[in-house]
């Protein structure tokens, strides 16, 4: 029962930084701002994989978390690149 509630909660929380970061990025004054806001996305989508992880007890949610995770950090690095070498053209 407090597992359920504790969950409860925290999909709530995961929801309105869900609906927070999804604001940024449509609303997003630069690009930066706009992939910083999908960066964020892609992490609440971690923790609702987790979250259902440890409420349900199937592992296999930790494997999409794990795997959701390492192509954010790839897509995280390549945008990076990729600023800094738009930030060096004149």
């Amino acid at each position: 029962m407090t597992l359920t509630i504790l969950s409860a909660v925290l999909g709530l929380v995961l929801a309105i930084a869900l609906v927070l970061a999804g604001w940024r990025m449509v609303r997003g004054p630069g690009f930066a701002d706009r992939v910083i806001a999908l960066d964020m996305l892609t992490a609440i989508a971690v923790g609702f994989a987790a979250l259902t992880a440890v409420t349900t007890g199937r592992g296999a949610f930790l494997d999409i978390a794990l795997g959701i995770a390492l192509i954010n950090f790839v897509a995280t690095l390549a945008f990076a690149a990729f600023l800094e070498r738009k930030r060096r053209e004149p």
